[in-house]
């Protein structure tokens, strides 16, 4: 029986009573969101394929835990966040990797002119000025940005309170926006 134009809380429902046809539908689905969601924090191919592997394996032996309240893509992308985190920061605790260029899309650079119209040279633009954001300020600006997080949402997966992660936000958008005003006048 083929799954492809079931509705998604069917389909949940079939992997909760083990249903590998089910679970093969689900994970059809969400799979390459998912990657891109993990590729964006941990910056490597290989590492965000076991990120997402990982955490799909987590959704599915917690889908009982799964209350109903927000999307089934929603309540996987944080499961997803949550562990590209964790791998980062495992990773930082090592010393063995850096996250490069996670952000690919910020809001208003106070009318910088970025040298050329093209949309994709001022994100490369943006891209190589990232790379010089300490790791705090990329990775929220990150969830806020491009994951649609609020600032509770990314207190939570941050570890840091409310007023902590507005703070770091405003400071992370301040600071891009000075290092493009800088490398705008060079």
């Amino acid at each position: 029986m083929s799954h492809k134009n079931e509705n998604i809380d069917v389909l949940l429902h079939g992997c909760l009573e083990g249903k590998q046809s089910a679970q093969l539908e689900v994970y059809n689905r969400y799979y390459r969101a998912m990657y891109n969601t993990a590729f964006r924090i941990v910056k490597d191919s290989m590492e965000a394929e076991d990120i997402m592997q990982e955490s799909f394996l987590s959704a599915f032996t917690k889908l009982d835990s799964y209350k109903w309240e927000v999307t089934f893509g929603a309540w996987l992308k944080r499961i997803v966040v949550n562990n590209s985190i964790q791998h980062y920061r495992k990773q930082q605790k090592n010393n063995t990797v850096e996250i490069n260029e996670v952000l690919y899309k910020v809001e208003d650079t106070n009318g910088v002119d970025l040298d050329d119209g093209s949309t994709e040279h001022k994100a490369q633009k943006v891209l190589e000025t990232m790379k010089t954001l300490k790791d705090s300020y990329r990775i929220s600006l990150t969830l806020f940005l491009i994951e649609g997080y609020d600032y509770e949402e990314i207190g939570e997966i941050m570890n840091m309170s409310y007023a902590s992660c507005r703070t770091t936000i405003s400071r992370a958008k301040e600071s891009l926006r000075k290092k493009i005003l800088i490398s705008a006048r060079l």
